[in-house]
């Protein structure tokens, strides 16, 4: 399959995640053969270190002097899906055996694990990690199979329990995982259980230990000291009946949906904000560059995470709203845009996390991956600074074992030009024609009721953000009262 590996430069960002300026810190290695193809052959890293040219190379055919290309779908990690739900025949049998064995009882967030596992995205991951997966996935950031490859891990996918739970379990091989109301979710085979060493967890997946990590304080800090780990049985598909669910497709659904639609490359885009229309653009001039590369029809996976996110980001449900009317008034098209929800919580763990971002949509078929600055990264929870270098997403992630066949999409600077007012790519020979609208300026006019520059959102998608912002504003004054940052 083409690939194009990262330009990994170095770049200054607004809040919104998007490209404001750029320098290049590292030089690309081309093939002379390929320069007008946009193809890079590998990245040459200051360690010396290089990625090699990605996918399948039987997708890339010379015909005379010029390319051409033909893919089906990459494969998943492992070679198959590996799908932990129970088949109908036998649900009702999985439940009455759930009945009579110890019980666990899942928080919100175990739940959106047991979802995540249940349909393929960590495959081939069969159920929550063993203390082999768990210390390989800690140290190496990835896991090695029977046959001796190796499949990108960077986050612990752990179930915690507490000491009376485990005394409750005994000797026993399985346990039941049940929800909020005692109803059986799943069951845990062949189980392991070994110690919660949280220190060591937080310590190497966040790069501190600093209080404050939205995830640590939500899912670890007040979690057992054990960690049970077992293959998983997933009684039923999890629903969360708050009008989503039919956004929210498995990998096997979204393969399913990129073969009805004829894609012969998927280019996947994830985000946790609103669409404004410099993100629209990125998209767009991705799908112009891989139609230039050969492709036929490449299909955009527009997919915003779904699960567990920190207090100050927009809900999914108004994040949806917004989307629907970024597709409705045609700034994407919705013939070669797919609109999905990815149900893994957020952990704000900058380069470790956003492997685990990347290699999930690997098994759901993408084998393009746009990434930008400071990718998973959030504020330092104590100190005024950004948690992550910028850029060290990207680079990681163009170095990353397991991650070989995945290719990342460098793209262009882009702002709001004043002169064609909308959002373009950036002019340095004219920067006094260009305004960078941050996430922090962006928020302040929504919640003030302000308007932005025209072009900057699509006007029913920036009222449905008004709207999101009017539900928490003061109901006294019925207005925040902010400054406009500048």
């Amino acid at each position: 399959m083409a690939s194009m590996s990262s330009l990994i430069p170095k770049t200054q960002l607004g809040e919104t995640g998007f490209l404001l300026s750029s320098s290049p810190a590292l030089k690309p290695i081309r093939n002379p053969s390929l320069s007008n193809s946009n193809f890079m052959r590998s990245i040459s890293f200051q360690s010396g270190r290089r990625t090699k040219l990605a996918g399948n190379r039987a997708c890339v055919k010379r015909e005379g002097s010029a390319l051409s290309v033909s893919c089906k779908l990459i494969e998943p990690d492992g070679g198959q899906l590996v799908e932990l739900l129970v088949p109908d025949s036998k649900r009702e049998n999985k439940k009455r055996e759930a009945m009579g064995l110890p019980k666990i009882k899942l928080s919100r967030i175990d739940l959106q694990w047991v979802h995540v596992l249940s349909e393929g995205w960590a495959s081939p991951l069969r159920g929550f990690m063993r203390q082999s997966e768990f210390l390989q996935t800690l140290h190496f950031h990835s896991l090695r199979l029977s046959d001796g490859s190796v499949v990108n891990m960077s986050v612990p996918i752990v179930l915690a329990i507490d000491d009376s739970q485990k005394d409750d379990i005994g000797h026993a091989s399985s346990v039941s995982l049940v929800d909020s109301n005692y109803r059986p979710i799943a069951i845990l085979n062949n189980i392991e259980i070994y110690k919660h060493n949280k220190e060591e967890r937080i310590a190497r997946t966040w790069g501190t230990t600093a209080p404050g990590l939205p995830y640590v304080d939500e899912a670890i800090t007040n979690a057992g000291n054990w960690l049970i780990g077992g293959d998983l049985e997933v009684i039923e598909p999890i629903k969360y009946n708050d009008g989503l669910d039919q956004y929210r497709l498995s990998p096997s659904q979204l393969r399913n949906e990129f073969e009805k639609r004829g894609a012969d490359a998927v280019f996947a885009f994830q985000l946790r904000n609103p669409v404004h229309n410099g993100h629209a653009l990125l998209m767009t001039d991705t799908r112009r560059r891989l139609l230039k590369m050969g492709y036929k029809n490449p299909i955009l996976l527009l997919h915003p995470l779904g699960g567990f996110t920190k207090a100050d980001d927009v809900p999914l449900s108004w994040r949806m709203k917004q989307h629907e009317k970024v597709l409705e008034e045609g700034v994407l098209n919705p013939d070669t845009t797919v609109v999905a929800i990815f149900p893994s919580p957020m952990h704000y763990a900058g380069p470790t996390e956003v492997q685990w971002h990347a290699k999930s949509r690997i098994n759901a078929g993408a084998n393009f991956y746009i990434v930008g600055r400071d990718p998973a990264g959030m504020s330092h929870p104590v100190e005024k600074r950004d948690l992550y270098d910028a850029d060290h997403g990207k680079m990681v992630l163009s170095m990353a074992p397991g991650l070989e066949r995945l290719n990342i999409l460098p793209f262009r600077v882009a702002a709001y030009d004043k002169k064609q007012m909308k959002m373009d790519f950036f002019d340095p020979s004219r920067p006094q024609d260009f305004l960078f609208i941050s996430g922090t300026k962006m928020r302040t006019l929504a919640k003030n009721r302000e308007n932005p520059p025209d072009g900057f959102m699509c006007p029913g998608g920036w009222k449905i953000l008004v709207e999101y912002y009017d539900s928490l504003a003061p109901k006294e004054t019925g207005k925040f009262r902010e400054a406009v940052p500048v």
